[in-house]
């Protein structure tokens, strides 16, 4: 149980010693103040069930220290019991309850009246405070009941946004596929099968492969989203020379950039190799550099290769709008999209994923960006293997990842 603290106020150390033998016992701690000031430092340090104060006090009287202590916010409600020899005069209860008091206590005190209005006091301030736990308890259940009703709204707003955007991003390659469909059906009924020469038929398949790719890498960043919420989306580590990498990914995506009359140009700082998932890897650099292809308003790509004793770097840069400061510590959040007119946003999923790929194997992902003045998306990787909590498979000792025979700094 809760100890009740009760404050006794007299100048005479007898008459305090009587008051504590009465009012002592362990379910109270009681304090003593021989004047108006000591009570008053007291007062204001401690939280008191009761104070029982003389009256008749030198300096600060009874009655003037009442008047303080209901002044005062901290010690405006603690119950005062008044203690006097003046006898039961009307004028003189009236003074002492115009002061604050509660009670009157009179001299000769009677032992089994104090004990008895001590005990009462005392429990009113316990069901007072056990009323205040429970109202402080409702609070923070009203409150933490309101928290999740607003989770639980952004999330249906959220999954709304989200269903109505995969079907938005779905539609537009299965339309194409589908139109293309039809042209063909609507030249097989007439006969034209000029319409299939082998040139043509290059570019429908083409065509083809470009819309089923996008339909693709949008059902994997969903997978990959759902891998990683669940901690099943697993790392496997094996040697890889990042150089080879970005040359590859470089060339692969060179034409991609041609089509949106932009140029990627590849800088190899410090050739660098390590022990890293190669696949998960080349997806990190292929969501940035598509990123960067979206919003780089048709500007060159630079991407560039770093390293040092530590950790390999690479730099994906554009040159377009740039991103406004509010918006930077959100664009690795899933679902956020950059909105610039007239260029497709995705699902807002890429640099998310991008983001937990990269601190999977112990590196990190950031970016530095100003308003009209492009922005540099920043890779970094260990060169020790630090793969981490989105769960790894392969060898746990990390013996497939034999980098001897790659090219090193």
């Amino acid at each position: 149980m809760e100890t009740a603290n009760v404050l006794l106020v007299d100048d005479l150390p007898e008459n305090l010693r009587a008051l504590n033998a009465l009012v002592r016992a362990d379910d109270r701690v009681v304090y003593q103040a021989r004047n108006g000031e000591e009570a008053l430092a007291l007062l204001l340090e401690r939280e008191f069930a009761l104070a029982i104060i003389d009256v008749q006090m030198p300096g600060m009287d009874g009655f003037e220290l009442a008047e303080l202590m209901r002044g005062t916010g901290k010690t405006r409600h603690i119950p005062i019991v008044f203690v006097s020899a003046a006898g039961k005069e009307l004028n003189y209860a009236f003074k002492g309850y115009e002061a604050g008091a509660v009670d009157f206590l009179y001299k000769p005190l009677d032992p089994d009246a104090v004990k008895s209005k001590v005990n009462v006091f005392v429990d009113l301030y316990r069901q007072k405070q056990e009323v205040r736990q429970i109202v402080e308890q409702r609070d923070a259940t009203v409150r933490e009941l309101d928290t999740v009703r607003q989770e639980l709204e952004h999330a249906l707003k959220v999954r709304d946004q989200f269903m109505s955007m995969v079907a938005h991003e779905l539609r537009t390659p299965l339309n194409t596929l589908y139109l293309e469909a039809q042209m063909r059906k609507l030249q097989l009924e007439r006969g034209n099968m000029d319409h299939f020469a082998p040139a043509q038929l290059e570019r429908m398949v083409a065509r083809d492969m470009r819309q089923i790719h996008a339909m693709v890498r949008l059902i994997d960043d969903m997978l990959d989203v759902s891998r990683i919420r669940s901690g099943k989306l697993s790392i496997r580590p094996a040697a890889v020379d990042l150089e080879a990498l970005l040359q590859r990914v470089v060339g692969d995506l060179s034409h991609q950039a041609a089509d949106m009359h932009s140029e990627l140009r590849l800088t190899i700082v410090q050739p660098v190799a390590g022990c890293w998932d190669e696949f998960r890897i080349e997806q990190v650099i292929v969501n940035l550099i598509t990123n960067a292809l979206r919003y780089g308003g048709g500007k060159p790509i630079d991407v560039r290769l770093h390293a040092d004793s530590e950790s390999a770097r690479i730099e994906v840069i554009d040159q377009g709008d740039g991103i406004a400061e509010e918006m930077l510590p959100k664009i690795f959040e899933p679902f956020e999209r950059g909105k610039v007119d007239n260029v497709p946003s995705g699902l807002g999923l890429g640099l998310y994923i991008s983001r937990q790929l990269a601190e999977a194997h112990g590196g990190t992902l950031t970016v530095r960006s100003q308003p009209h003045a492009g922005s540099t998306f920043i890779f970094t990787l260990p060169r020790e293997q630090e793969l981490s909590r989105l769960g790894r498979s392969g060898d746990p000792a990390g013996t497939n990842c034999d980098i001897s025979d790659l090219q090193q700094v």
